[in-house]
C-alpha cells in the first residue's frame, strides 16, 4: 500500500470538475464572442480570464498526476513542486497583468482572488515538495488542499468574469 492510496475519489471528483469548468468557461467565451473586444479588453480578459482556465489546468493537472499509479510519491513531490513553482511565477505575472490593464481599477477583493490566494496555493504546492520528505502523508493533504484552493478561487473568479461581461455588455449595448 502507497501514502497515494485512498486518494482516487478525491482526484476524480476535483479534476472533472476543473475539465467541466474549464469546458464551460469556454462556452461562455464563445457565446459572447460576437462582441466587438477594444484592446483594453483583451488586455482585462489576459488579466482576469485567462488566470481562471490556468488554475483550473492545474487542477486537471495535478488530478491526472495524482491518480496515475506511481509506487511512491517521489516523483510526485517533484511534479508538484515544480507546479507550484511554476505557478508563483505566474501571479506575479497575473498581478502585472492586473496592474497594466486599463479597463478596470482592481479593488482588493480582486487582488485577493486573482493573486494572493492562488499565490498560496501555489506556495502550499512548492511546500508540499519540501513535506514530502518529512512526512508523505501531510504533503498529500496539502497538495489536496492547493488544488481546492484553485478550484474554489476558478469558480469565484469565473463567475466574477461572466458577470461582469454580462453586466457591463448589456449595459454597453442600452448605451449603443
Amino acid at each position: 500500500m502507497t501514502p497515494l492510496d485512498g486518494w482516487e475519489n478525491f482526484y476524480v471528483i476535483v479534476g472533472s470538475s476543473a475539465g467541466a469548468l474549464i469546458g464551460l468557461q469556454f462556452v461562455v467565451l464563445t457565446l459572447i464572442s460576437g462582441r466587438p473586444v477594444t484592446g483594453g479588453e483583451a488586455q482585462a480578459g489576459e488579466a482576469f480570464s485567462t488566470p481562471s482556465v490556468v488554475n483550473f489546468g492545474v487542477v486537471l493537472l495535478l488530478s491526472a498526476v495524482l491518480s496515475a499509479p506511481w509506487q511512491g510519491v517521489g516523483v510526485v513531490a517533484i511534479v508538484c513542486g515544480l507546479v507550484g513553482l511554476g505557478g508563483i511565477a505566474y501571479s506575479v505575472v497575473v498581478a502585472r497583468r492586473m496592474r497594466a490593464q486599463t479597463l478596470y481599477q482592481p479593488v482588493l477583493y480582486d487582488w485577493v482572488f486573482y493573486v494572493m490566494l492562488p499565490l498560496a496555493a501555489y506556495a502550499t504546492l512548492a511546500g508540499s515538495a519540501f513535506a514530502a520528505r518529512l512526512s508523505a502523508r501531510a504533503s498529500l493533504f496539502l497538495v489536496a488542499a492547493a488544488a481546492l484552493l484553485l478550484l474554489f478561487v476558478g469558480i469565484n473568479n469565473a463567475w466574477d468574469t461572466v458577470t461582469h461581461l454580462v453586466f457591463v455588455g448589456r449595459e454597453g449595448k442600452r448605451r449603443g
